[in-house]
């Protein structure tokens, strides 16, 4: 049995973070339906959304804004984790990895290329809602294009994450279930969370997407930027350096 010398760690590099994203973002452009689910999906669903509630517009005001945030992290939890296990089971990730190359320039170069998407994604989401079917808010719209990318950037680092625990894109996909439906349902979108259980709404309390629809929801609500969206969007980002931080955890260099 002969074992695989790893490469000695680096600390993170801005070069080889760059470069990793851009191969990344090489390998993205050849695969034109992936690009296609990442970026229009939100806006297609967006729009079937706001039709669904003709007759009501008011009802697509209290929800839209909401789902302005939670379908990017939807979308870009299902493409991240199965495009980053396609990696992981063609050994690609192995080959990285016996390079000189951290596990932090990895994840971090991995987390730039589907940040760049989810920046147009939530641009082209937000830009429809707001100025096309007419999402009616009292902040400005550049705080829900904070949050719907905060959100997005939020399902990358879960889907980089869970991608080390599934054997195939299958099982990628069967995580999606465990780990975005219970957000969706203790998020506050459909009741809000002190009408809920005791335990779910402590359950709720730890969960990021909630604190993305209560981000949505100031913005909604309010014309200044407030101490609760403050803090309500710090707490979204820092589950998405901390889930990345894990991620970075979960690579690891197999000997032969």
């Amino acid at each position: 049995m002969s074992t695989t010398t790893p490469a000695p760690a680096r600390a993170l590099n801005a070069s080889r973070t760059i470069a990793t994203a851009a191969r990344v973002l090489r390998q993205l452009r050849h695969d034109p339906r992936t690009i296609a689910l990442m970026v229009l999906i939100p806006c297609v669903m967006l729009f079937l959304l706001r039709y669904v509630f003709d007759g009501s517009a008011r009802t697509f005001d209290s929800i839209g804004a909401s789902l302005l945030g939670i379908f990017p992290l939807i979308t870009m939890f299902l493409v991240t984790s199965i495009a980053t296990l396609r990696e992981r089971t063609s050994g690609t990730l192995e080959r990285l990895l016996a390079m000189p190359l951290g596990k932090g320039d990895l994840i971090a170069g991995y987390a730039l290329a589907f940040g760049t998407l989810a920046i147009i994604q939530s641009a082209l989401a937000t830009g429809l809602a707001v100025w096309f079917l007419g999402l009616d808010v009292t902040g400005s719209p550049w705080l829900l294009l904070l949050v719907a990318l905060l959100d997005a950037l939020l399902g990358t680092a879960l889907g980089l994450f869970v991608s080390a625990f599934a054997a195939s894109e299958f099982q990628a996909v069967q995580f999606m279930p465990a780990v975005i439906f219970p957000q969706l349902l203790l998020c506050g979108l459909f009741t809000p969370r002190d009408n809920m259980h005791p335990v779910l709404e402590a359950i709720s309390d730890v969960l990021p997407m909630s604190y993305a629809v209560d981000g949505m929801n100031e913005v909604l609500k309010h014309t200044d930027m407030t101490a609760a969206f403050v803090r309500d969007t710090a707490i979204v980002a820092g589950c998405a350096l901390l889930v990345l931080t894990l991620g970075a955890a979960t690579l690891k260099r197999r000997t032969a």
